[in-house]
C-alpha cells in the first residue's frame, strides 16, 4: 500500500508545492530513531542534537508530507498509518545510505568492493567454501562481512538494505519485494539411537513414529513443517522444543525421544558412534533453501555481479548436495544396533556445532 492513498487531496497540493525531495537524510534518520526509542529525550540524546531541534524536524517532515506520521501523548508515541508507510521507506533509505558510505569507505581506503552476505548456520560451512572457491579463481578483490542469524533476521536485513543478499530457509514464499533463486530443498530427518529398531530402515514413514515421543527446535522452521505432519498420525507426548541442537542430541541419546530436524543439520553425525539418521517419508516434507535479493539494480556491483554467475551457485548447490546428501541421504550411517554405549564401551562423541534452529 502506497502512503499516498492515505492523504486527503487537499494536502496533495501541499505536497506538490512542497516537493518530497525537499526532504533530507538528516529529517529520515531523526525519524528512524525517534520511532526506534520511542522517546524523543533518548532519541536526541543518541543523534547528538537538542530535543527541540528533533522536534523541529519532526514537524518539518510532517509539513513537507501534508500528513501527521505520529500521535504523541505525554508518555509515549505511535505511528500513525501514514507514519507507518513512511517508516519502511525511511529505514531502507537510511541503512542503504549508510552502508553505501561504508562501501565507499572500504573501496577507496582499502582498494577492494565491500559485499555483506547473510547465511543461516547450518548452511555456513557450505557457503563460505563456495565462496572462498570463488575469490580464488581470479575475481576481483572484496570485502567480505559475514552475518550469520535466523531467516527471518536476514530477510528483513536483505529488504533493509544492510545485507546484499543472503542464503535462507524458508517454508513460503518471502515476499516484502524480495526475489529469491531456490539452491535446493532440505528435508525432514528422523533422529535416534542405533539400537532403535527404526534405525535399521532404509526410510521411515510417519505413521510408524506411532506414539513416540519427539524433541524438535522451538523456533525456526520447525514448528510450522513437524507438528502439522505428526498431527496427521498417531498423537503421543506433547514433543520437547529445546532452542539447541546439542540439546536434541542428548535427549535422544539417553532414550527419552526421537529427534526430528532439517537434514541440513546432521552433516555433524555422519561418525556419530551411537546416533543414526533415517529419512521420513509419506509425506516427505521439506524447507527451501534460496539465495534471496532484492531485484532490480543494485547499490553494490560486486554483489550484482555475484548474483548474475549461475555457474558459481550451481557449484555451491553440488556443494551441499555432496557434504549431506540432499538428493536422497547421502552417506547414510551405517546400519546396526548399539554404537559404543551398546557395547558397554566409553561414548567418544565427534565435535559438533551446538546450532540454534534456522
Amino acid at each position: 500500500m502506497n502512503f499516498y492513498n492515505f492523504i486527503h487531496p487537499m494536502d496533495e497540493q501541499r505536497m506538490s508545492a512542497q516537493p518530497l525531495r525537499a526532504l533530507t537524510l538528516r529529517q529520515l534518520q531523526c525519524f528512524s530513531v525517534l520511532v526506534q526509542e520511542g522517546h524523543f529525550g533518548r532519541a536526541a540524546q543518541r543523534l547528538a542534537i537538542t530535543q527541540p531541534a528533533l522536534s523541529n524536524a519532526i514537524k518539518q517532515m510532517e509539513k513537507l508530507l501534508g500528513a501527521e506520521l505520529l500521535t504523541r501523548t505525554t508518555h509515549s508515541l505511535a505511528l500513525t498509518p501514514v507514519g507507518a508507510e513512511v517508516l519502511a521507506r525511511t529505514d531502507f533509505l537510511v541503512n542503504t545510505v549508510d552502508m553505501a558510505l561504508r562501501d565507499i569507505e572500504s573501496t577507496v581506503r582499502r582498494g577492494r568492493a565491500f559485499v555483506r552476505i547473510g547465511v543461516i548456520p547450518s548452511a555456513s560451512g557450505a557457503v563460505a567454501a563456495a565462496v572462498g572457491d570463488f575469490l580464488q579463481e581470479g575475481a576481483r578483490e572484496l570485502e567480505l562481512a559475514w552475518r550469520d542469524a535466523p531467516s527471518t533476521t536476514l530477510l528483513a536485513e536483505v529488504r533493509s538494505g544492510q545485507l546484499d543478499f543472503a542464503v535462507a530457509a524458508i517454508t513460503e514464499a518471502p515476499g516484502g519485494g524480495l526475489a529469491s533463486v531456490e539452491l535446493f530443498r532440505d528435508p525432514l530427518v528422523l533422529v535416534l539411537r542405533r539400537d532403535h529398531p527404526l534405525a535399521r530402515r532404509e526410510e521411515v514413514r510417519w505413521e510408524a513414529i506411532g506414539s513416540e515421543r519427539l524433541v524438535l527446535f522451538e523456533s525456526g522452521s520447525m514448528p510450522a513443517l513437524g507438528i502439522p505432519a505428526r498431527a496427521q498420525f498417531a498423537q503421543g507426548a506433547e514433543p520437547y522444543r529445546v532452542s539447541y541442537s546439542e540439546t536434541l542430541y542428548a535427549l535422544v541419546r539417553s532414550g527419552q525421544a526421537l529427534g526430528l530436524m532439517p537434514q541440513l543439520y546432521t552433516s555433524s553425525l555422519r561418525d556419530d558412534p551411537e546416533l543414526a539418521v533415517v529419512p521420513l517419508t509419506q509425506p516427505r516434507i521439506e524447507r527451501r533453501v534460496v539465495l534471496a535479493y532484492l531485484p532490480g539494480p543494485m547499490r553494490n556491483v560486486a554483489a550484482h555481479q555475484a548474483l548474475q554467475d549461475p555457474y558459481r551457485w550451481q557449484a555451491a548447490r553440488e556443494g551441499w548436495v555432496d557434504s549431506v546428501g540432499l538428493g536422497g541421504l547421502g552417506e547414510r550411517l551405517p546400519h546396526g544396533a548399539g554404537g559404543a554405549a551398546a557395547r558397554g564401551g566409553s561414548r567418544k562423541h565427534p565435535p559438533s556445532r551446538n546450532i540454534p534452529p534456522k
